[in-house]
């Protein structure tokens, strides 16, 4: 079978057996290595989404790969009814990076949010709030598709074919202090965040905003929750994004990069929120399974003592005052290897076509933004060919 006709059969298949939630595009990955990922023409793309920031150590990392291996041909899966080794020292991993107390597994980022909204209105009940239900996020953040999570997710375009939403949350403008003093009250259980916006295109938190949202926490007995599912491990140039702000949640939840590649999502707890949940109050069949916990402990292992968390935080320096240097640039925002370059015109998506034609992925949000969360092992010789493309188009 020729490249062109595994792509043609395999975009016919899709388009017959497969629900269309995404918008594709014209092309069939079928190998990835480091950086880069091949078509099945054998075409090289230079991959800056890194599957939505899933990708940290870039594709088939040998460590997060003889990882999988190893744990696959001895134990997959087993209820967690029981103990297995795996998922104890994973746990501790994490937590002692975080600081946070105890970890719940999951399998994306939307359940491990699912879990941190049950966890902080469960905390409330066993204060003896049971009306102590508010939960406050912000307009133009994004949380998940499941039902708590997309009504968590500020973007009333996620929200209106699924209504009638999860009742009692309120939303406030991203970094609007006044705001989020007047949301906030004796009702509230949670104040839930992301450090730095990033489907919208790239926010980030400024320090007065994550601190008030501390302190009115802190005031009102509420739980305040970060969404570090894209922003935890690495991608920022800090172990976590909370980290520069030194604002430090009461529960924080991660996926995306956490696997390696591999679906696995997390809900770590801190102090009183660290014991809430009991046997029967939440659970996931698969979640923290052995497979996905060796893949994430090798991965983060990996970022932790590889360097590659100073890696972002240099190259993603790097590669932002490049792109400033582009025509048409309105501003370049993001932290570490969470870039998001703003065009004065309506040009990113024309810009994402034409750069995959020409074996460079990037990530179009609306008409004038382009994101770019790329491995964390790119490097500046790898940021120069990627503006090289860009400069061109």
């Amino acid at each position: 079978m020729t490249s062109e006709t595994t792509s043609t059969t395999t975009m016919a298949l899709d388009n017959q057996y497969v629900m269309h939630t995404y918008a594709r595009l014209p092309v069939v990955f079928v190998r990835g290595e480091g950086c880069f990922v091949y078509d099945a023409d054998g075409k090289e793309y230079l991959d800056l989404v890194a599957g939505i920031a899933v990708n940290g150590l870039g594709h088939c990392h040998p460590k997060v790969v003889e990882a999988i291996r190893r744990q696959a041909g001895t134990l997959i899966h087993t209820s967690n009814l029981y103990y297995t080794i795996p998922q104890p020292r994973f746990a501790k991993l994490l937590v002692e990076l975080s600081g946070m107390g105890k970890a719940f597994f999951c399998n994306s980022g939307a359940e491990a949010n699912e879990a941190a909204i049950k966890l902080a209105r469960k905390a409330a009940k066993a204060s003896g709030n049971p009306d102590k239900v508010g939960i406050v996020t912000a307009e133009q953040s994004f949380h998940g598709r499941t039902m708590a999570a997309i009504t968590a997710t500020g973007q009333p375009k996620y929200q209106k074919s699924f209504t009638p939403l999860v009742p009692g949350f309120s939303y406030i403008p991203y970094n609007d202090v006044e705001a989020l003093r007047a949301a906030v009250t004796d009702e509230t259980c949670a104040v839930m965040m992301e450090p730095v916006q990033g489907e919208s295109g790239v926010h980030p938190a400024t320090q007065e905003f994550l601190q008030t949202a501390r302190d009115l926490c802190d005031k009102f007995d509420a739980a305040l929750i970060f969404d570090e599912v894209q922003t935890g491990l690495g991608r920022t140039g800090r172990m976590f994004g909370f980290q520069h702000y030194g604002v430090v949640p009461d529960v924080m939840t991660l996926a995306k990069t956490l696997g390696g590649g591999f679906p696995i999502g997390a809900c770590l707890a801190a102090a009183k929120y660290a014991d809430i949940f009991e046997p029967g109050d939440h659970a996931s069949t698969f979640g923290g399974m052995p497979l996905a916990c060796m893949a994430g402990i090798a991965t983060v292992t990996e970022i932790a003592e590889g360097g590659w968390v100073d890696n972002a935080a240099e190259v993603g320096d790097y590669f932002r005052a490049q792109l400033a240097t582009l025509p048409g640039i309105k501003e370049v925002r993001g932290l570490g290897l969470m870039i998001a370059a703003e065009f004065d015109e309506p040009k990113a998506k024309d810009m994402a076509t034409k750069a995959l034609e020409k074996g460079l992925i990037v990530n179009p949000i609306g008409d004038n933004i382009v994101r770019m969360v790329p491995p964390l092992i790119l490097t500046k010789e790898l940021v120069d060919r990627a503006m090289d493309t860009l400069r061109e188009l």
